[in-house]
C-alpha cells in the first residue's frame, strides 16, 4: 500500500512539474557598466550575465542586453514587451546606474550625458514606471529587480528647467509602488546607495538573488526573506534590500518538488 502511495505521489509531482514547465515565462536582463560620460560599474554586466544563465535554467525566455545605448535599450524593451504579452510570469532585471528625479526613477543607458531636468524628461534616460507599464502590463505575475545604484552620477550637473526654482535630485532611487500581481525589489532602501561590490563578481544584491530566488520549491517571497538575511550577513547590515509586493498566491521560479525517498 505504501508503495502505491509513493507511486501516486510521484505521478502528482511530475504532473505539477510538467504544468510549471509549460508556463510562459519571459524576462529581460539588462546590465550597463561601461558608461561613456560617468563612472564605470564593471560588475553590472557580470551580474546581468549570471542572472541570464540562472533564469534560462529556470525555463525563462530571456532578452539580454549588455552595455546598451538609449537606442539599443529601447529595442530590447520593445522585444521584451512583445514576448511578455499574456505571460504567466514576466521578470525585469536591471543592474547599472539609475537616478530619481521628482519622485520618478530612471535607468541610465551607457551613452547618457544629462545636463538638465529637460534632458531626463525628453528621453535621455529610461522612465522605469512607464517602461514597466508598457512592457509587462499584460503579464499575470510581474517580478522587478533593480540593482541600482551607487549614487546619482549627475547630481551636480542637473539644472532645473526654470531659473526660479530648484530641482530635487536625491541619491539613489525613489520608492515605486507596485500594482496587483507585482513584486518590486531594490538593491537598497529609498534614497540610499548600493556599491558595485568586489571586482570581478556579481553585485551584492544580485549575488543574493542568484543564491536564493530559483532554489527548488522555494516561493519567491520566502526567497526574498533569504536574500535579506544573506545581504545582512554579507555587508554587516550596511546594505539591505527594500521592496514591496502585491502578489496574489504563491509564485515559484523553480517549482521542482523534493522527491520523497521510496518506502522500505
Amino acid at each position: 500500500m505504501r508503495a502505491l502511495v509513493f507511486v501516486l505521489s510521484m505521478v502528482a509531482m511530475l504532473a505539477t512539474a510538467n504544468s510549471a514547465s509549460a508556463d510562459q515565462r519571459v524576462a529581460i536582463v539588462l546590465g550597463n557598466g561601461t558608461y561613456k560620460n560617468i563612472e564605470h560599474l564593471p560588475n553590472a554586466p557580470v551580474s546581468a550575465r549570471a542572472m541570464t544563465k540562472l533564469l534560462q535554467g529556470a525555463g525563462f525566455d530571456v532578452v539580454e542586453g549588455i552595455d546598451l545605448t538609449r537606442e539599443k535599450m529601447t529595442e530590447k524593451l520593445l522585444d521584451f514587451g512583445k514576448k511578455a504579452e499574456g505571460a504567466d510570469i514576466a521578470l525585469f532585471y536591471y543592474a547599472g546606474h539609475g537616478i530619481s528625479l521628482g519622485g520618478t526613477d530612471y535607468l541610465l543607458p551607457v551613452d547618457s550625458d544629462i545636463k538638465s531636468e529637460m534632458d531626463v524628461k525628453l528621453g535621455a534616460a529610461i522612465n522605469v514606471e512607464l517602461t514597466l507599464d508598457q512592457t509587462m502590463n499584460d503579464a499575470k505575475v510581474k517580478l522587478v529587480f533593480l540593482d541600482s545604484s551607487r549614487d546619482n552620477p549627475f547630481v551636480a550637473k542637473i539644472k532645473p528647467n526654470s531659473s526660479t526654482r530648484t530641482v530635487a535630485v536625491p541619491m539613489g532611487l525613489a520608492e515605486m509602488k507596485s500594482d496587483e500581481g507585482t513584486l518590486v525589489e531594490y538593491a537598497t532602501g529609498p534614497g540610499q546607495t548600493a556599491p558595485d561590490g568586489s571586482p570581478g563578481g556579481p553585485r551584492v544584491f544580485t549575488r543574493a538573488l542568484l543564491a536564493n530566488i530559483a532554489a527548488p520549491g522555494v516561493e519567491i517571497q520566502q526567497a526574498m526573506s533569504q536574500v535579506r538575511a544573506q545581504m545582512y550577513q554579507d555587508t554587516n547590515g550596511k546594505q539591505m534590500p527594500f521592496g514591496h509586493t502585491n502578489l496574489i498566491g504563491e509564485v515559484y521560479l523553480n517549482p521542482a518538488p523534493i522527491v520523497p525517498t521510496a518506502p522500505k
